[in-house]
Order: C-alpha cells, then structure tokens, then sequence
C-alpha cells in the first residue's frame, strides 16, 4: 500500500486504474479491503483510490478521539498526496459521513457523492446514549461486541447466503484495537447532521439503500432524498446495512452508471 503524511502519523491507501477518479470510505469497522471486488471492476474505467481511515486496516489510530472532522482532513492528506484535485467520493456507513465532511470541507474538488448505506442525520439522544453503553461494553470485552455487531449488519438471512463475506467482515474488524473503536464510536456520537449538505450540493448525489438495514432505517432517507436538487436512489430489498456484499451486481452497477453520467455532466 502507499501511504501519506497526516499529523505524524501514516495514512494507508491503494491506487489503482486510470482516468477519472472515484473515492472509496469504508465504514466503522471496516478497512479498503470491504472494496476489492468493486477496484477490480471500476478500476478498468476510473481511476480508484481506497482509504484505511485512522484507526482502520493498516492505518493507526491518531489521539483518543476520531471527529469526522479529522477522519475528513486526513482522506485529503491522501489526495493530495495522490495529485487529485476533482473525485467522486463514496462513502459507506461512517464513510458516508466522512465523505459528507469532506463535501463540507472541501466542496471545490467534489464532483459527485454517493451515500452508500449512510446518513446526513446526527445521532438522537437516544443513539447516543446507545453508544454510550457499547463504549462501556467495548472497554471490557471488545471481541465479543465486535462478533455481535457484524452478525447485526447483514439481513438475517444473507447470514446464511454468503457466509464467506460474513467471514471476511469479521476477520477485518477483530484486528481493530479496542481503542480505535472506542475513538471511532465517540467521532460518530458527536457528529452534527450535514442535510444541509445534500440540500446546497450543486453536484449530484447517489443514495443506495438497503430495505433491510437494521443500522439505517430506510424510511429517515426520503427526506434526505428530497432534499438533493440532483438526487439518484438504489433501492435494494433484500439487502441489509452491507450491500457490497450483499446486493454487490446491483449497487456496483448503480455506482458505476452514476459516475459515467456525473462525469458527462448528465444528471
């Protein structure tokens, strides 16, 4: 992997392909690994550019507590490093509000943003007392709460369907310290919502959707939809809160045609 310089610390990444850009975030627990198979794909008409956030895959942590804020400064530590100046940014879960940040941030060098099982929306009172309580947990048995949330991402019968890819999700998010997860947990307790965001961005935004996410409740997102002046949806039903895996044909796809028309300025 490359790496760049962001506050004395590594940032990880991959580069791969060449032409117009794409950014890819993983989620919370995630790492770049979560978006091999779509690199092979997309690689072969864009440029694709996969970041292991602070805390994630073989990027440390930085301090005790990862703001989205931070997360954001330190994806564009990596493009510039990598020379980029306009990218489409795709954001899955925490990715998603990672990338909403960076939009906020640094809305010159968006061209597009896909929110892949994500939110504009900040945590409720009730969310975060939530987090609250699995950071209590996670500081005395990290391991067990790791094998328990990953079982909760997918549709309880994909658990079934592709056991592999369950697999792979549970081996990316054990080899999270216990640490960078608690950072991770208090960033996304503490984030603020960014619809307002979606509802200035003159650039276009993709939202793929899981019918059956236990994480994001596809109901909260239509308002988030209206809001868009150049708004694209996915659907999926029969997927959950991990649709790479679970729906990958259909939302690869999806991402796909959305970044040929963003950059042919057809939406």
């Amino acid at each position: 992997m490359l790496h760049a310089e962001f506050k004395k610390s590594k940032i990880h990444y991959t580069d791969t392909g060449k032409g117009r850009v794409l950014v890819l975030l993983h989620g919370f627990l995630g790492s770049h690994e979560v978006w091999t198979e779509f690199v092979k794909k997309l690689s072969k008409k864009f440029r694709v550019i996969t970041i292991d956030l602070p805390g994630h895959g073989q990027t440390p942590s930085i301090g005790y507590y990862h703001s989205m804020e931070l997360l954001a400064q330190s994806v564009k530590a990596v493009l510039d490093k990598a020379g980029v100046r306009r990218y489409i940014i795709t954001g899955h879960s925490m990715g998603g509000y990672v990338a909403l940040t960076f939009a906020e941030l640094y809305p010159e060098n968006v061209s597009g943003l896909c929110m892949f099982n994500s939110t504009s929306y900040a945590d409720s009172e009730e969310k975060k007392r939530e987090r609250d309580k699995v950071i209590r947990l996670v500081k005395k048995e990290h391991k067990h709460y790791v094998a328990e949330v990953v079982t909760n991402l997918f549709a309880p019968e994909n658990l079934l369907k592709i056991p592999n890819e369950v697999e792979k999700v549970t081996k990316i998010a054990t080899k999270i310290s216990q640490q960078s997860i608690i950072n991770s947990l208090e960033g996304m307790k503490e984030r603020k919502s960014r619809d307002l965001i979606l509802k200035f961005a003159e650039f276009p935004i993709l939202f793929i959707i899981g019918k059956k996410d236990s994480v994001i409740n596809y109901e909260s997102m239509y308002a988030q939809m209206a809001l868009c002046k150049h708004p694209s949806v996915l659907m999926l039903e029969n997927s959950g809160h991990m649709a790479f895996y679970e729906a990958p044909k259909e939302s690869l796809k999806e991402l796909e045609l959305f970044a040929i028309r963003t950059y042919r300025n057809k939406y």
